[in-house]
């Protein structure tokens, strides 16, 4: 057994300095495991292989710490690098405290240097992230990893101020975008502009993103079962969970980490469908909220969607969907007919309502339950 030390950070160049010291420590076995963002340790020691805990709520709100190994950790950022097609040197525009910032300094430091850091102390600003990006070494290869708003709020700077941000992101050999789902409408807006996107799929357990574009990293196994529920295997997995074997048992199973996720293969590549516990059963059908927010995001005048299960008293629940426009906004009833055609009747939405923006929580993932709470309240009904 090792030591477990809590690591607080505040976001600041001195933080991430400290933070890069300690994890080469953790990680070469010369100092403590580390938690990072904690201020506190959930257990005074952890398994001899265990480099870094990253603490969690998830989704469900229950507390999970997970035990990453050094061996698993380098595995992953080895096999981002594979994948990407080399080392290079990195911005950081992300959460220390999360697995996927965590992973870019770790990237960064198995490339030769530590990452360049954006402060984000006080949120992100794409002026900032153009002055990070410029202290780069001029002429290396560089890459980023970003979550969907941060990349939303870059296009949307092109008349603006942060303007050098748009600039700056079409010169990165490769830009990460993961933490949910990215809206095709947004792809295709970064990709115009000359962005090298590519999506990642992942979590604390996996070592951060373990698909990229659908398709596994190297090492890595996608597995659906007949029931859709997703499982991944290879050298990324977690030790476990940290002083909760019950959880572990349940999640860990010969060798595979069963996520909550459903997910299904479309021309060779892996489609994510959201997690089994959002799934909506409405009239005895199943609908995958994740499939009919693809289709809604993919529609003129549809910036971003998020699809939900409302109490209703005939159907058991029905389908609801909180918009984001964009331009003139959306036409409601050709949104349905999209979806009629691509999902089916059941998926169709029955309540629909345009709003500012969607309520997010972590690093930029929507906030189902306030969306759930404000669709509740509503029909269809556009926020002026």
């Amino acid at each position: 057994m090792r030591p477990l030390r809590a690591f607080p950070l505040d976001g600041s160049p001195e933080s991430l300095d400290d933070l890069v010291l300690a994890l080469t420590a953790a990680l070469d076995g010369s100092g403590p495991a580390i938690v990072p963002g904690a201020s506190s340790v959930p257990a005074d020691e952890v398994p001899d292989e265990v480099a870094v805990v990253i603490s969690t709520s998830g989704s469900t709100g229950r507390p999970k710490h997970v035990m990453l190994s050094a061996a698993a950790l380098t595995a992953s950022a080895r096999a981002t690098e594979e994948r990407l097609g080399g080392p290079a040197r990195w911005t950081l525009a992300l959460p220390l405290d999360h697995v996927a910032g965590v992973q870019v300094v770790l990237r960064a430091l198995l490339a030769g240097a530590p990452p360049v850091l954006q402060d984000v102390r006080e949120g992100f600003r794409p002026a900032g992230f153009a002055r990070a990006t410029g202290r780069l070494p001029h002429g290396a290869r560089r890459y980023t990893s970003l979550v969907p708003t941060q990349l939303g709020r870059i296009l949307d700077s092109v008349d603006g101020p942060g303007s050098a941000a748009l600039y700056a992101l079409a010169g990165y050999d490769a830009v990460l975008i993961g933490g949910a789902a990215l809206p095709p409408a947004l792809r295709e807006r970064a990709e115009a502009a000359g962005i090298r996107v590519v999506t990642t799929y992942g979590m604390s357990e996996t070592c951060g993103g373990c698909v990229y574009d659908g398709l596994p990293l190297a090492g890595v196994e996608a597995h659906v079962a007949p029931d859709g529920r997703l499982s991944l295997a290879g050298p990324v997995l977690a030790t476990g969970y940290l002083g909760d074997p019950a959880l572990t048992a349940e999640a860990f199973v010969d060798g595979r980490f069963v996520t909550g996720d459903l997910g299904r293969w479309v021309d060779g590549r892996l489609v994510v469908l959201g997690r089994a516990d959002d799934m909506i059963v409405t009239g005895g059908e199943k609908v995958a909220p994740a499939a009919v927010e693809r289709v809604l995001a993919a529609q003129p005048g549809v910036a971003a969607a998020c699809v939900v299960g409302v109490p209703d008293p005939e159907w058991g629940q029905a389908v609801a969907a909180a918009i984001v426009p964009t331009g003139a906004g959306p036409d409601l009833d050709g949104l349905r007919a999209a979806v009629r055609a691509a999902e089916g009747r059941a998926a169709v939405p029955r309540r629909m309502r345009l709003v500012p923006e969607l309520p997010l929580r972590g690093v930029g993932k929507p906030d189902r339950a306030a969306v759930a709470v404000l669709l509740d309240r509503v029909g269809d009904a556009p926020i002026r």
